[in-house]
């Protein structure tokens, strides 16, 4: 076989995260195999930017998205960027996780690097991105805006009863309190017994009810006469422990036995409920009247004593937690139920409030049902069930609320979340249900004061169930809560400016904002926290959607212009968005990202702000389609984004392009595929590809106006690994893995040099 020598320029394979690449560029010598003769002809291409009509396109930029770390080394990938780009951008590396940890200190020294081995480069920085929901320290961030500490107040005027022991004993019922009830408990009665409990060091509690005026009480209370309930351990802080019991006798006293306690053992709001009544059967539980002559101590006599402290010392709501045993795959699969006490009019109006909030983000519905209808199938289906609309949990408390007309005589409230997976939390508070021209709350102990679970249940699925205490502080309001993010936001995009010091001069202003569904006078709305983002943090959640696009533009221009030597008008802000050339839903996706764009600088000016966005950037990870149907519709769908984004006014660029290959059947086609085809028919799909490069960059050169024209930048330089996590093992760079120029290169630079 005859062999001879050329000249290749070569692409190291890249380091894939998220959607970005790293990537090198050298030349060497290779032999070149007689088969490969039919890709000789890239050989004669000048790099990319040197395809570039200037003179037709000033103000173009030919971009790259790069790995930072490679970069930085000012090796092959140095080199790479310095022959072929204008501009160059940080795949990751400037993206607020990257510099902000989870305690919120800032580091910008990979990024300081980056700004200046670009400059050795000669090429300029594109910064991506400033404000997104993805890859943000939200635990940083969510600590932020976490209920604030009551503050405590020394000689407050919470009141509560303290024992004191002179020593400790060695036996648990060496030293013990006792309070005598009013009225004797029902042989038999269900109840539940809670209290506020903390003491001076680390000990054990055990709770003993007796049967004091039993005729056969021995000496002690015996077992005769006692009953013998759980122990808890109590700690330094005020911890809420609950008894639930059926009386074995009529008892009278109420004992509790803490007899290897050395020290101080305090008790506050306790309360003894039975079953299916409210009445506390403890008087002056809360101690707020001094008046204790119902409690005593015994023959070791600990000392007691109405005490005074802070008001907030024994604070704290409670709430009920649904948490999953296994993961789910409907929404019926995990679900809590609450049985009425009576059951809704069918055909009444009423009104369910409640706060709710989950370990993770998750869709929970709400489906009353008619439990006792002779004609409910086994799963209470349509027949006696209302599925009323499903909203989506955050991991942040909020309010959601439901009207509805009964479409039965509902009997009992079911809430569906069997989404989440196995392990994974649902609380419920303040829940109302209220009829129509009524006051009266329907669910009994809605606000769960009790510490009890009383008509709450679940379902086959099991999740478990029970009271929780939380809330050991002040929600933030949601202007708090605005406002503390508007300083984290400001204090990020601060630090950012000042380490780039005015030399990166175009950002994404905002990455990914827009939903891909749903309506907002007619539009998509914005992205929210959904059960698939728990690791996100939707900034837009918090400053509400109208604000989110005017915060975020304000702190980039003040911090810029803070930087020394900058000219503020430089600035170019973007917003940048994936599926603009959407043709299935003929091209909802841009036309809403133009109409938030509006409503953010009509809102920015009401404001003072002034608020300006320079251009749309268009993510478009496509494909080149075998079948010509629908490779027309997404041509015209790229032409319509096109359109669309000049018709605005505004700065238009291609943000992050790269093509895979789809086959006639619509499935993708991989490297390895490609490679094993016969060389004329896998160079046909190549050229294939690389036409539509071409077709791309010409069709935004006829339709953008020159002035608007900001630039290309290329996403996947190289085709991708097996191994990675983007577009894993597709042919979508313009170099191949054994770093050999494509066609797809060919036709990019053919695009751009206009060439026929």
């Amino acid at each position: 076989m005859k062999v001879n020598k050329y000249i290749i320029s070569a692409l190291v394979c890249p380091f894939v995260l998220g959607s970005c690449a790293d990537w090198d560029d050298w030349k060497y010598d290779v032999e070149k195999p007689q088969t490969i003769a039919q890709y000789e002809y890239l050989n004669d291409y000048a790099p990319l930017k040197e395809n570039l009509d200037r003179g037709a396109h000033p103000g173009f930029k030919v971009s790259a998205a790069l790995g930072v770390d490679e970069f930085n080394q000012q090796g092959p990938l140095f080199r790479l960027a310095a022959h072929n780009f204008d501009e160059i951008v940080a795949g990751n590396a400037m993206k607020m996780s990257s510099c902000v940890n989870d305690q919120g200190a800032m580091d910008f020294s990979k990024v300081s690097s980056f700004i200046n081995a670009a400059e050795d480069a000669g090429v300029t920085v594109y910064g991506h991105t400033l404000a997104w929901h993805a890859q943000q320290p939200y635990k940083y961030l969510n600590g932020l805006i976490a209920d604030k500490p009551i503050p405590v107040v020394p000689g407050g005027d919470n009141k509560f009863i303290r024992y004191t022991t002179d020593k400790a004993g060695s036996n648990a019922w060496d030293n013990q309190a006792n309070c005598k009830l009013a009225t004797p408990l029902e042989k038999g009665g269900a109840y539940t017994l809670s209290m506020k409990v903390k003491a001076s060091q680390d000990c054990e509690l055990a709770f003993w009810p007796i049967w004091n005026a039993s005729p056969n009480k021995n000496q002690w209370g015996g077992s005769n006469d006692v009953q013998y309930l759980a122990s808890y351990k109590v700690s330094t802080e005020w911890t809420t422990l609950t008894w639930k019991f059926n009386a074995s006798f009529s008892h009278d006293l109420l004992q509790f036995c803490f007899g290897k306690l050395g020290g101080s053992i305090d008790f506050d709001d306790v309360k003894l409920i039975k079953d299916g009544t409210e009445t506390n059967l403890v008087a002056n539980g809360d101690f707020a009247k001094d008046d204790i002559s119902a409690w005593g101590n015994n023959w070791q006599g600990p000392s007691f004593a109405i005490k005074q402290g802070s008001g907030t010392s024994a604070s704290g709501n409670f709430c009920i937690k649904y948490t999953t045993a296994k993961d789910g795959a409907n929404l019926w699969d995990h679900q809590a139920s609450y049985t009425l006490p009576k059951a809704l009019e069918k055909g009444a109006k009423y009104v369910l409030k409640m706060k709710l909030k989950a370990s993770s983000a998750a869709e929970f519905a709400f489906w009353p049902i008619w439990d006792a209808s002779p004609n409910k199938n086994q799963w209470g289906g349509s027949n006696d069930v209302q599925y009323c609309e499903a909203q989506n949990l955050t991991t942040d408390w909020k309010t959601y609320t439901w009207e509805f007309t009964a479409a039965f005589t509902h009997d009992k409230l079911q809430f569906c979340f069997g989404k989440m997976k196995s392990g994974e939390s649902v609380y419920m508070d303040d829940i109302t249900l209220v009829k129509e021209g009524t006051e009266d709350n329907l669910v009994a102990n809605g606000d769960f004061a009790q510490n009890a679970t009383a008509g709450w249940g679940n379902n086959w699925q099991g999740p478990d169930f029970k009271c929780e205490k939380y809330g050991n502080g002040i929600p933030l309001t949601p202007k708090e809560k605005s406002d503390t993010l508007t300083w984290a936001m400001n204090k990020w995009i601060s630090g950012m400016m000042q380490a780039t010091e005015g030399k990166v001069k175009s950002w994404d202003l905002i990455n990914e904002a827009v939903a891909g569904e749903g309506n907002v006078n007619g539009f998509y709305p914005l992205q929210t926290a959904n059960e698939n983002s728990k690791e996100d943090f939707f900034w837009q959640d918090y400053f509400t959607p109208e604000m989110y696009g005017p915060i975020v533009e304000k702190a980039a221009r003040d911090a810029y212009a803070a930087v020394e030597g900058t000219d503020p008008a430089d600035l170019k802000l973007f917003v940048n968005d994936y599926n603009l050339e959407s043709d299935w839903d003929n091209n909802q996706k841009v036309k809403s990202l133009v109409y938030w764009i509006g409503v953010w600088e009509k809102k920015g000016q009401e404001l003072g702000y002034n608020t300006k966005i320079d251009g749309i950037g268009s993510q478009m990870h496509i494909s080149y389609y075998e079948n010509p149907q629908t490779l027309e519709s997404k041509k015209k769908g790229i032409q319509n984004m096109l359109k669309i984004m000049a018709e605005t006014g505004k700065l238009v660029r291609i943000s992050e392009l790269d093509m895979g290959y789809v086959d006639a059947d619509g499935n993708d086609v991989s490297t390895a595929q490609l490679e094993k085809l016969p060389i004329d028919e896998r160079v046909a799909k190549e050229k294939a590809m690389a036409e539509y490069y071409k077709w791309i960059i010409e069709q935004y050169f006829a339709i953008v106006p020159t002035s608007q024209q900001y630039g290309i930048c290329q996403w996947c330089l190289t085709d991708s690994p097996t191994d990675s996590s983007w577009r894993k093992g597709l042919p979508v760079g313009l170099w191949n893995l054994n770093y050999q120029r494509k066609p797809a290169y060919g036709g990019f630079a053919d695009g751009l040099s206009g060439a026929k």
